[in-house]
């Protein structure tokens, strides 16, 4: 009885109630939108290399090897000798090993020197494999294969000629005239820093630094490729998981060079924790919005009050008491917002599963567009709570009201 008599309360009043209604699922859509984004985004930043175990590197730090291993930011104080590269292959406990080189740079894009294995190995995501929009990987060493930013920003097909540049600066003195690459291949947009790199092999890497006549001798085809005497940090797999920490400490231990193996995962989490300023700054955003439309509903039910009187005087003649007209008004506010609630978690949940691909490509934001989570059940809660503390002061005053009709003549 209660419920039917709050619903056409509402109906009754279908203009004021619309406004507010699509300003309540505006700020609960922003709300649930960015604690799911929040959430999932922290996900998507653990994911931007998975399937690896280990990364290996100079003792550089932690935080430091990550950056540049994975995301191509700073530079290593440091590089490990090939031989290391060499030993951590073969270990038995290994499936596969990806090194990476790292010192120069096409036109403000980092260039990476690495083999075959990163194509076959690399991961990221839930455990997508990179994945080829035109041409194939490395066939010749002045290869090379773009990212889809890459592609993106400067042009470039397959079979272009590019020249790379010594330094990882927008603007180099130095560049590598004399050895061209060509690209080979280009890559899916993954949305993880594999869509700014430039990827070449790394008997180029070594070579491109070569004095120029030795250069043009492996150019011309005189002389063999060139073994490199470095590289900047090798990514693990292993057989195993268990092997993990062992392998570790083995690392660690490795007297024949000075390195160090890091959990990429361990690290992630750890360089996340140092921006939780910015999930603090968008959880509040989204509190204030909320709390506004809460007081927007809260101003549209005292503005009711005076085009109500009619009907509450009608309610007192039935029998209804003040606390039936207090707990109306009540009503009336929580079935709108739970209305809204459920509005706004269909609406985010299709807008996720409409443009879910375009996230995950271009900003590495793999969302999931299933929204039914306990957290979003406790701010369901939360805002249900809310509006019922926001609606006291309209139902108050629908109380008083109640008090003080009588039905006029």
């Amino acid at each position: 009885m209660l419920i039917s008599l709050a619903w056409s309360s509402l109906c009754s009043r279908k203009k004021s109630v619309i406004l507010t209604f699509i300003s309540l699922l505006i700020s609960i859509s922003v709300l649930i939108s960015v604690e799911h984004i929040r959430q999932q985004a922290k996900t998507s930043f653990n994911r931007t290399i998975s399937g690896a175990d280990l990364i290996v590197g100079g003792p550089s730090g932690q935080l430091n090897l990550l950056l540049y291993s994975v995301f191509h930011m700073g530079d290593p104080t440091s590089n490990i000798d090939y031989q290391s590269y060499e030993m951590l292959k073969n270990d038995q406990q290994v499936a596969w090993a990806i090194p990476i080189s790292l010192g120069d740079s096409h036109r403000g894009f980092r260039v990476l020197g690495t083999n075959g294995d990163y194509f076959t190995h690399y991961q990221f995501g839930d455990k997508k494999s990179l994945e080829f929009t035109a041409g194939k990987p490395f066939a010749g060493m002045f290869d090379t294969v773009i990212g889809a930013d890459v592609t993106k920003n400067l042009g470039y097909q397959v079979g272009d000629k590019i020249i790379v540049a010594h330094g990882i600066g927008h603007t180099s003195f130095s560049h590598h005239d004399h050895s061209p690459f060509v690209i080979s291949g280009i890559l899916k947009p993954t949305g993880t820093p594999v869509d700014k790199t430039v990827h070449v092999t790394l008997p180029a890497i070594e070579a491109i630094h070569l004095p120029p006549s030795q250069l043009a001798k492996i150019l011309d085809g005189e002389e063999e490729s060139v073994q490199p005497d470095s590289v900047t940090a090798v990514i693990l797999g292993l057989k195993t998981k268990f092997a993990t920490f062992k392998l570790q400490r083995d690392v660690n231990n490795y007297q024949a060079d000075r390195l160090m193996a890091i959990l990429p995962g361990v690290a992630l989490a750890e360089l996340w924790q140092m921006m939780g300023t910015v999930e603090s700054v968008l959880r509040v955003i989204s509190v204030l919005v909320l709390l506004s439309s809460l007081f927007g509903l809260s101003t549209m039910l005292l503005a009711s009050m005076n085009e109500r009187k009619g009907e509450i005087a009608v309610l007192r003649t039935l029998g209804a008491g003040p606390s039936v007209i207090f707990a109306l008004v009540l009503l009336e506010a929580l079935m709108f917002v739970l209305i809204a609630i459920a509005s706004a978690i269909s609406l985010v949940s299709g807008a996720l599963a409409l443009f879910s691909d375009e996230l995950a490509a271009h900003y590495g934001l793999f969302l999931s567009a299933n929204l039914l989570s306990w957290e979003t059940l406790q701010i369901a809660v939360i805002i249900a709570l809310a509006s019922i503390v926001t609606s006291a002061i309209p139902a108050f005053d629908a109380y008083k009201s109640a008090l003080q009709s009588r039905l006029s003549g």
